[in-house]
């Protein structure tokens, strides 16, 4: 590499109360920089803190104060014209996101942003499957989260299918490539697949997940999202059916396909501990063999500096990503006296389903079915390709489903040496949904619909690693009864309405 001045900037997750979260990977760094020659010496290493275990502060509370702190701490350095690379741990990718976005993406010509890259480590881009179990038992939880009893403005951010990571992810997505080069900024998302079992709570199966690295799932990490829109047909009269009204179609409106952006799977890393965490567990000494695989990438991380490069190390993250997950697909765990546990690691996908209606009402009674094959059947969907489903609590019309994506494409074979763990799967061929939401009777009411199960939706829904956002929006049937006018016969007004039915017609 040759020689530039480099500064970093750490910012570290949540629920955190001392900056020896960071480890060694700070010292790791400037000693693997000054051995390839990166002027990058302790004074251009700045330690992120911020508060997030108070209920009253949020995401988007740190993000402001994350860009005052950079004025006191980095302003001359700024003013300058020097750029900061930025690395980040769980809650601190979508913090340094909301602070670009709010004040270099969606601004007009607000100038070219202060950070060059960001490199966040096992990010909760879109959530944690963790956040949902309450601030008491996520306390017991201190292994993992390094700490204090837990702040609910930053945890209603992270729970899955919170409003404000999906408008954060859909910025992004908008934004498409534009946001990515010299003048915008490389983002990077690593993270690891693999489970500290000294730490798994057998109370809680999300600490023990597969395609998760005990915290944020590796489909919850990556930026490489996309977008579906989904819309309900104009409903009509069933022919001869006493005035019943149908629309039964979902139709596909829009598909958003987010950027290629660099994501790595790091060999054996987990969230947090001094073992196995992507950044706790790192060594000191360059070219110490703790927490190479992590550290390598992050120097590849910095070495980018132009879209080609950026391109050519999203290809290069990809090659290695399928090399490490097909190296971890099999896990044993030697239990010495007692028989060999396997866990098989298959890749998994993330989907994110919110309803609304046509006024922007969120619809919140629903059914959720998924279909698969030529008959549009939910009997026909893979053995095991469920993994977990979870409704947002503050957005009841908000649902995450996780799914085991080589299970519902078809799974390879599992051997230890000559002993089959598990046979090659077929999959499916297709995939629909179904919804039934409710209220389905009234005054204003809702209809039944499905998107018939086919190939291209599974193949645009379901991406290895990956999560998508399903925006479904329904009509919102408001019948003709709900507002009447009549006409005033002679001197009186009485006209009493209180038995009105919804009747059969409907307001336009």
């Amino acid at each position: 590499m040759a020689k530039r001045g480099l500064v970093f900037v750490f910012v570290h997750g949540w629920s955190v109360t001392n900056t020896n979260t960071y480890g060694r990977l700070p010292v790791r760094l400037r000693n693997e920089c000054a051995a390839n020659n990166i002027d990058a010496t302790t004074r251009h290493i700045f330690l992120g803190r911020y508060i997030s275990f108070h209920d009253e502060v949020k995401v988007a509370d740190v993000a402001r104060a994350f860009r005052t702190a950079l004025d006191d701490e980095l302003g001359r350095i700024i003013k300058s014209g020097q750029r900061f690379v930025c690395i980040t741990h769980s809650t601190g990718g979508p913090v340094v996101r909301d602070w670009w976005h709010r004040y270099y993406n969606s601004v007009p010509r607000s100038g070219v942003c202060p950070m060059s890259h960001l490199i966040m480590l096992a990010p909760a881009n879109y959530g944690s499957a963790l956040a949902q179990l309450g601030k008491g038992r996520i306390s017991r939880l201190k292994s993992w989260f390094g700490g204090v009893e837990p702040g609910q403005g930053i945890l209603d951010w992270l729970e899955l299918g919170s409003d404000e990571a999906w408008a954060l992810n859909t910025a992004w997505l908008e934004t498409g490539e534009s946001g990515i080069g010299a003048k915008g900024i490389f983002p990077f998302v690593l993270t690891g697949q693999s489970i500290n079992r000294a730490f798994y709570d057998n109370l809680n199966t999300y600490t023990g997940e597969q395609g998760s690295d005990g915290v944020v799932r590796a489909a919850a990490a990556n930026l490489r999202g996309r977008r579906i829109s989904l819309v309900q047909q104009a409903p009509k009269r069933k022919p001869g059916g006493d005035g019943i009204l149908l629309a039964p179609k979902l139709e596909v409106a829009d598909v958003a396909i987010g950027p290629r952006t660099a994501m790595r799977i790091v060999r054996g890393a987990a969230h947090s501990g001094d073992d196995m965490g992507i950044m706790r567990s790192v060594g000191s000494k360059a070219g110490a063999a703790k927490g190479r695989d992590a550290v390598n990438a992050i120097l590849d991380c910095i070495g980018v500096t132009s879209k080609t490069g950026y391109r050519s190390l999203v290809k290069r993250h990809d090659a290695e990503t399928a090399a490490v997950q097909d190296e971890e697909r099999l896990e044993i765990d030697d239990r010495r006296l007692l028989p060999d546990r396997h866990f098989i690691h298959d890749r998994c996908s993330m989907v994110i389903f919110r309803l609304r209606d046509t006024e922007g009402y969120p619809v919140t009674d629903f059914d959720l079915l998924l279909t698969a094959g030529k008959q549009n059947d939910p009997n026909k969907l893979p053995r095991g390709f469920f993994i977990d489903r979870q409704l947002n609590r503050r957005n009841r019309n908000t649902i995450t489903y996780y799914f085991n994506y080589d299970v519902m494409v078809g799974a390879p074979e599992v051997r230890n040496g000559n002993e089959v763990i598990r046979r090659a799967t077929r999959g499916a061929d297709a995939l629909g949904f179904r919804i039934l939401p409710r209220p389905d009777d009234g005054f204003v009411h809702y209809l039944p619909c499905e998107i018939h199960a086919s190939r291209d939706l599974l193949d645009d829904v379901l991406q290895p690693n990956a999560t998508t956002l399903v925006d479904v929006t329904l009509k919102r049937i408001v019948r003709k009864n709900v507002f009447r006018l009549k006409k005033m016969t002679g001197d009186s007004t009485r006209n009493d309405f209180k038995r009105t039915r919804p009747g059969d017609d409907i307001a336009d």
